[in-house]
């Protein structure tokens, strides 16, 4: 009975310890060329086999996100109006905000019948309230809206 016991764990660490464990070299998928690449590796190898049509997708996807203006964030709404004198208005609050705040830049924009300034490219909603909140003096009416933003720059 003793021997059974003890011969149980003794076989378990016995296999465990005989068997050998993955190896994690590979060659990066976006490095192969052809639709039917292999990958040598010492211990085997792998052919993956695509459809060439991937890679056209692919690129279409690459050459639609390249063309984009933006991405999608916040910007901060500090004025709206709609009229006859509304662009000489947004004009002029936007000098106003870049007197006020010459680090940040503020956009006007046209959705039609309103012409709007926003300020501000935030990739997050809390960096855009935050801000909101630093400038609610100046501008009680202000508020965080969804918008395409410039990519920020990278130093």
């Amino acid at each position: 009975m003793i021997f059974r016991n003890i011969s149980l764990p003794i076989l378990f660490l016995f296999f465990g310890l005989s068997t050998i464990a993955q190896d994690y070299s590979y060659q990066k998928i976006d490095q192969m060329s052809k639709p039917s690449d292999t990958i040598n590796n010492p211990q085997g190898n792998v052919e993956i086999i695509r459809d060439s049509r991937i890679d056209s997708i692919v690129k279409l996807h690459v050459a639609y996100n390249k063309s984009l203006e933006g991405i999608q964030g916040y910007r901060v709404q500090i004025f709206f109006d709609a009229g006859n004198n509304s662009l000489n208005k947004a004009e002029a609050e936007a000098e106003q905000y870049q007197t006020l705040f010459p680090n940040d830049t503020a956009y006007i924009s046209f959705t039609e019948p309103y012409y709007k300034v926003r300020v501000g490219d935030f990739r997050s909603r809390l960096e855009a309230e935050g801000y909101m909140f630093e400038i609610l003096k100046d501008y009680p009416n202000a508020f965080v809206i969804q918008d395409i933003i410039r990519l920020p720059e990278f130093n």
